[in-house]
Formats: C-alpha cells, sequence, structure tokens
C-alpha cells in the first residue's frame, strides 16, 4: 500500500542558491569524470610510481589511523566524560589542524619535532628517532591532520550516550576500564566507526603537511597525492586518473557511512525492526512459571537452585550536601522513598551509589565501612528509571554481566543468570536484545541483572513509572515475591502511592533533602505530613494554623474542625474524597462546612467518579461520588454546585 505524501514547494529565493551550491560543488568532480582518458585508466595507475605511491599511502593513513585511535578515543572520552578546566582550550586545539593551512601545520611540525625543533634533538639524541624526510614523519603529519575527524565524531557519539548505561554497569561491580570497554565503546561503535573511516580517508588524501615536514621523496615519504602533484608538471592526463582514484576512495567511504551518523547501526535498526512481537506473557508451556489467580498476573516460581548469597546487611547512612538525612534500616526492610520533583530522591540514591558531587553518603552495609570506596566496589545496585539495559547484549548476557565483572567464570555467570531470568518469568527470552523486550519485560530483566549482581543494596528509580498499568501491576507482583527473600535493603523512588503502599516497609518522606516523615504505609496514610503525599495518596490537604475554632487556612478562608490543637500551631488539615458532600442548593443540617463552588473538571477513578470544585473562600477541593449521583445532580465541568464537609470528617496533622 503506498503512502500518500505531501511535498511542500521550498520559495525560490533558497532553491536557487542552493541549486548553484550544488552545481558549484559539483563541477570539480564532472571535470575529472570528463577529462579523465578512460582507455588509459589502467595504464596510469599500474605504472610503478604509482603503484608504489599507493602502497606508501595506504602505509601512513593505517598507521595514522592506529595512533589516531591510540590517542584519539581516551582524548575523545576525557572531552565528554570529565569535566576540567581549560577543557575549551582543549577542544580548540583538536580543531586547529581542521582549520590551519596544510603548510602551516607543516611547519608547526617542524619547529616541534624537527632537527631543530623542540623534541627533535632530544627524540634523536635518547632514541634515534628522526622524524623530518622519513616515512614515519609523513604518518606523523598525516595523524597531526587527520586525528581531529576521530575525536570530533566520537565525543558527538559520547555526548549522545546516556551515563545510566555507564553508570548502571560500575554499580554492577565493573571497574572504569571494564565500562569503557563492555559497555561504552560497543555502543558508541557507529560514530567511532564513522570517525575513523573519516579520519582514514583524510589520511590518506594529506598533502601539504606532508610535503613541508617529510618532504617528497619517492618510495619513502611520497604518498599518492604528492605523485599526483609531480605528475601535473610532465603528464597531467596521469594526474586526473590518479585524482579519479582519490575521488573514487572518498566517495567509498561517505556512501559507506550513510546512515551511521544517528549512533544506531543500520542493521540493528533492522533486525530490531524485523524481531517477531512479543508480548508480557510468558510462553503458556513455560514450566517456570505461576499465575497468580488473585491478581491476574505472573510471576516466576523460584526453582531448587535459585541463587543467593548469603548474608543479611543493615544499612546505615548519614548524607550531608544537598540531603540532610540519616538513614537505618535491618536486613529485608524496603523503603519507598517519595517527594516532589526537586526533594532529593534521586540524589539520595546517587550519592549511596558514589555518583554525585551534590550530597555525600558515609554509608556502612552490614560491617563494612563502604564510604570510601568506588561505586563499582560497593555492590550497591541500582535500577533506573528506563532500566539502563545494554542493547547490544541479550537478555542473558545483560543479566551475567554483574557476575562477569566480579570474576565469576563465563559458564557459571550465564548459568546463574539464566537462574536469575527463569524466577522473574523471561528466562524464555534469554536470547532477546532489549529492543525485542516488551517494558514489562524489559523491567524484569533489569531487576534479574541488579539481583544476580549480588548487592548488598538495592536502588529502583521508579522502576515501574513507563508502563501501563497492566503490566505495571503484573512487575509489582514479581518484585514484591522477590524482594521478601532480599537480604539487604531495597529503596525504591516512586510517585505510585499503589506501590509504596504494597511494595514498602517503611515510607520516607523528602522535602528540600531532608526527612519529612518517616513510618510505616499506613501511618503515613492516616497522617500525612506533606500536602504532596497526601495528594499522591487521593486526599484533600490544606495547611493552615490553628486557632481557636479551628484552622485558618494557609490559602485564605477558614475550616471548622472537631477537635482542635493548640492555638497557633501549624497544621496540615486532611479530607478524604468521599468525605466531600456535594449539593445542587446550599445544604442545610449539621455541616459547619459549605462553600459554594465551580466544577472544573471530571475524572474516572474505577467504578467512582472524582470532581474537582473550586469552592469560594477555599483551597481547591476533590470530592469523590458515584455516576449515579453525578447523574442525578447534572454534575458537569462548569457546574455551580455547593459542597460540604463535617467538622468530625476533618484529620489535623501537626507539622
Amino acid at each position: 500500500m503506498s503512502r500518500l505524501r505531501t511535498r511542500t514547494r521550498p520559495p525560490l529565493a533558497l532553491a536557487i542558491p542552493a541549486l548553484l551550491a550544488v552545481a558549484f560543488l559539483l563541477m570539480p568532480l564532472v571535470g575529472i569524470l570528463v577529462r579523465t582518458q578512460w582507455s588509459e585508466l589502467g595504464t596510469h595507475l599500474g605504472s610503478p610510481g604509482v603503484v608504489e605511491a599507493l602502497k606508501l599511502s595506504l602505509l601512513v593513513s593505517l598507521w595514522a589511523l592506529g595512533l589516531s585511535l591510540l590517542l584519539g578515543v581516551p582524548l575523545a572520552w576525557l572531552l565528554a566524560r570529565v569535566p576540567f578546566k581549560g577543557k575549551a582550550l582543549v577542544r580548540s586545539l583538536v580543531l586547529l589542524p581542521m582549520v590551519l593551512p596544510p603548510t602551516v601545520g607543516g611547519v608547526a611540525l617542524l619547529l616541534g619535532f624537527g632537527r631543530r625543533g623542540l623534541l627533535g634533538p632530544w627524540l634523536e639524541d635518547s632514541f634515534g628517532i628522526t622524524l623530518p624526510f622519513h616515512t614515519s614523519g609523513a604518518v606523523v603529519a598525516a595523524t597531526f591532520v587527520a586525528m581531529p575527524f576521530l575525536v570530533i565524531s566520537l565525543e558527538g557519539a559520547l555526548g549522545g550516550l546516556k551515563q545510566s548505561y555507564e553508570e548502571t554497569a560500575a554499580s554492577l561491580g565493573a571497574s572504569p576500564v571494564r565500562v569503557f570497554f563492555t559497555v561504552t565503546l560497543p555502543m558508541v561503535a557507529p560514530g567511532l566507526i564513522a570517525g575513523a573511516a573519516l579520519t582514514w580517508a583524510r589520511a590518506l588524501g594529506e598533502f601539504g603537511a606532508t610535503i613541508t615536514f617529510a618532504g617528497n621523496l619517492p618510495g619513502t615519504t611520497q604518498t599518492l597525492p604528492l605523485q599526483v602533484y609531480l605528475l601535473l608538471q610532465d603528464r597531467p592526463e596521469a594526474a586526473t586518473s590518479v585524482s579519479l582514484l582519490l575521488l573514487a576512495i572518498a566517495m567509498g567511504v561517505l556512501i559507506a557511512l550513510r546512515g551511521r551518523w544517528t549512533g544506531t547501526p543500520v542493521a540493528a535498526r533492522e533486525a530490531a525492526a524485523a524481531a517477531p512481537p512479543v508480548t508480557d506473557e510468558a510462553p503458556a508451556a513455560a514450566p517456570d512459571t505461576v499465575r497468580d489467580t488473585g491478581s491476574g498476573s505472573e510471576s516466576a516460581a523460584p526453582p531448587e537452585s535459585a541463587p543467593h548469597e548469603a548474608g543479611h546487611w543493615p544499612l546505615h547512612a548519614t548524607v550531608t550536601g544537598f540531603n540532610q538525612l540519616t538513614l537505618a534500616a535491618e536486613p529485608g526492610t524496603t523503603i519507598a522513598v517519595v517527594g516532589e520533583n526537586g526533594a532529593g530522591k534521586t540524589t539520595l540514591l546517587r550519592a549511596l551509589l558514589g555518583l554525585t558531587p551534590r550530597a555525600h553518603a558515609d554509608l556502612r552495609l552490614g560491617d563494612a565501612d563502604v564510604t570510601a570506596l568506588p561505586p563499582h566496589k560497593r555492590q550497591v545496585a541500582w535500577v533506573p528509571q528506563d532500566g539502563a539495559l545494554f542493547p547490544h547484549l541479550s537478555a542473558l548476557a545483560n543479566t551475567a554481566y554483574g557476575l562477569r565483572a566480579r570474576g565469576v567464570a563465563r559458564a557459571d555467570a550465564r548459568r546463574e543468570a539464566q537462574a536469575w531470568l527463569d524466577r522473574l518469568g523471561v528466562g524464555h527470552l534469554a536470547q532477546r536484545k532489549p529492543a525485542q523486550l516488551s517494558g514489562g519485560q524489559a523491567q524484569r530483566v533489569a531487576l534479574a541483572r541488579a539481583l544476580a549482581a549480588r548487592p548488598r543494596l538495592l536502588l529502583l528509580d521508579e522502576p515501574l513509572a513507563a508502563l501501563d498499568q497492566t503490566t505495571r501491576a503484573r512487575v509489582r507482583h514479581t518484585l514484591r515475591t522477590h524482594l521478601a527473600g532480599f537480604g539487604g535493603v531495597c529503596l525504591i523512588v516512586t510517585h505510585d502511592p499503589v506501590e509504596a503502599v504494597s511494595l514498602a516497609d517503611r515510607v520516607l518522606v523528602l522535602a528540600d533533602g531532608r526527612t519529612l516523615q518517616d513510618a510505616p504505609p499506613a501511618e503515613v496514610s492516616r497522617h500525612p505530613r506533606s500536602p504532596w503525599v497526601a495528594r499522591m495518596l487521593g486526599r484533600n490537604a490544606w495547611p493552615g494554623i490553628a486557632s481557636a475554632d479551628g484552622l485558618a487556612l494557609a490559602e485564605g478562608g477558614r475550616l471548622v474542625v472537631a477537635e482542635a490543637l493548640p492555638e497557633g500551631a501549624q497544621a496540615l488539615a486532611i479530607i478524604a474524597p468521599e468525605a466531600v458532600s456535594v449539593h445542587r442548593e446550599r445544604p442545610g443540617g449539621s455541616p459547619r462546612n459549605v462553600w459554594p463552588g465551580t466544577v472544573r473538571e471530571i475524572t474516572a477513578v474505577g467504578s467512582r467518579l472524582r470532581v474537582l470544585i473550586a469552592p469560594g473562600g477555599a483551597p481547591d477541593l476533590v470530592a469523590e461520588i458515584t455516576p449515579e449521583a453525578a447523574s442525578e445532580l447534572g454534575i458537569v465541568d462548569g457546574a455551580e454546585v455547593w459542597t460540604s464537609v463535617k467538622a468530625t470528617e476533618v484529620t489535623l496533622v501537626r507539622l
């Protein structure tokens, strides 16, 4: 089926100059093609001088590429990943050979590495190395002008790579060098390949710096571009043929790089697109899954050989910096960390990982003080919100990554990783790449990878936020099942009250990096000390100051309560949505708190409706009513209504 496209005709004021630019760039190339003596092409390219120059050019360009990879890859990583003073100057030095006239570059090389240069005499006296008028000099000149292409391409690829992949690898126990070679480089391979190809092509075509620094000695420094320069003087037809060869090589490199600039190899994208679709359900015949009929979700039945690392590791942490708190928990405790955006939830996790300068954690796990240890030695596993599964590895290889980083033999690591995948009900997907997994499956693999790494502290940063409701319920059930047997402490950052109540033994409420409340979920639900948490739990929360007859609200108005606090005390009034009555006329009778208002929004929550009302003289109020009541009262957006709350339905929490 064909797809219709709407084509926009470009304005002539832009189209004409663009076409002229194309013609300007194309004309020299057409000139070479027209002037080439095709009948003599083989003779010209097969002459001894051209063949010798071509071999030398290949030798020099390949050596230049090797030096560029050896020196340029670490430099690109430094520029992309490490903040330091003078970075702008270093980047300018990298770019300088690209804008510097090649002959000036050759002069600079002479003054730096020549026999009378700054390092030349020392190199010759100490090591017997003479660069000018030697093949090694041609290599140095080609490296000088070509390496920036590699550094720029790779730095751009590294800049586009989310650091969560590298940080997650470190949390699984991989050293910085291992992370670089097993995660960073494979993931930026397209950028590295593109930069290497451009570097090689630029080194192959280098002329100005080479002739100035290394000279033009046949068989020693006379590369193919220099051969073209000589042929132009005596045999212009042969020079055109050789130029055509260099042009064909350059065009071949550019064509081969087409589609590789986005950072994702074309083949990988096509493989992901061609993969058969998978769902969140395990195969019906899979022996490692059981169905929880009460929740309608699937979880893995733990096999008898399920891997565990014996031990129990209580947590004690004192966090300073942006976060100011002390955290202690016994083994097997799961803590939900909640709070508004900017409250310091993720900063707390990163401080425990040792990955942020914003906060510092004095951290003790069990009997070990890990404060001074780097992230990869802390045995603190982290699952970021997006899971950060390594896209170039299968689910099995992802899960085995932490074990391999800790020195476990490949076969043993893969066997243990498969056991964890089986436990979480995704063992049948072991050979799938992350792009071939659904959201729920990817989250299970990410959790299996973290648990397989044998952590003593498990950190989950909104692990279910990206999932749909059905998948979230299924993964939440699986997570609850497997956290029950974990011998360490687990911290879960969440904005979902269901997750906080169903998964956690304690709820830690943060505000401005400090502890506002740390209590069991039931206590936080009954007496939330934060308006944000109260609203997250679906309750109305009005801050104010206690007065003789109730509460003077911070946003204006007064609230009558049954049990008053001491006058002047700061408090939070909690009103359940179901305690709010909605009327079309002013109600009579016992309600002490009555306000007129306007319906602003109606949303469905299960079998009931939540109505947001803006009452006069009071903050916004959420009421919960049945659809039948809404229909009977004629509740629609913009309707004028009356709301009432009994004084006995108001709970005051002293702040």
